[in-house]
């Protein structure tokens, strides 16, 4: 990384150390989203773990405090929300939840997975989130789900922000309408559409007269 370009080794390392912390954090049995949403102070944890962080990843570390100053600020960003809540979080594109059963045959990535797609606007989309984020770490929906943020997107094709439910398999249609059906008993009842990987692969996305949804309940 000696030659990266400074601003966009800055772009890249906050979500970078965003799976580190949380990957530290599930490694004690807790997820960062707990601390925060409970206020809890865990200032100390955080600094170990940055120092861990900046033993293993140097130059990304480097350009963390280049762009925010101190890992005070960073650690204040991140009680504020900054991860954890949608609307808050400005530095990624995207939070990202893996069921805890999900095993390397099963990520979200597979050419063979799929995912429900859901539509919700600004006010009602941190607890929407919270709502699929704790169901799919209690293993009740699929093998993960993401949400989009705050962050402007230039390749948002909606304003409203959009959460992912992705299943392992879009072929087990059994599988699929489960998670379909925890979705609706979790309150997401109007109509949403199912998309594969692969549609998503080849940059097929929804046109006038073109169908890319697989499935639509």
């Amino acid at each position: 990384m000696d030659d990266a370009d400074p601003v966009a080794l800055e772009d890249v390392a906050y979500g970078i150390f965003e799976i580190f912390l949380n990957m530290k954090m599930r490694a004690t049995g807790t997820y960062l989203f707990e601390l925060v949403e409970q206020g809890t102070d865990f200032r100390e944890r955080f600094e170990t773990i940055f120092r861990e962080f900046e033993t293993d990843y140097a130059q990304l570390a480097e350009a963390l405090l280049r762009r925010f100053g101190s890992t005070e600020t960073i650690y204040a960003m991140i009680r504020d929300g900054e991860g954890v809540y949608p609307s808050k979080t400005t530095q990624m594109y995207w939070i990202v939840q893996d069921a805890p059963a999900a095993t390397a045959e099963e990520t979200a990535d597979s050419e063979i997975g799929g995912k429900w797609l859901i539509f919700v606007a600004r006010d009602t989309v941190d607890e929407a989130w919270r709502q699929i984020r704790n169901a799919t770490c209690t293993g009740e929906l699929g093998v993960s789900a993401k949400v989009s943020t705050a962050k402007p997107n230039p390749d948002s094709r909606d304003e409203r922000y959009v959460i992912y439910t992705y299943t392992k398999d879009w072929r087990e249609e059994e599988d699929v309408m489960r998670v379909r059906e925890r979705l609706r008993d979790l309150g997401f009842s109007e109509r949403i559409g199912y998309k594969r990987n692969i549609e998503t692969y080849r940059g097929e996305y929804s046109e006038k007269g073109k169908r890319v949804t697989y499935y639509s309940a």
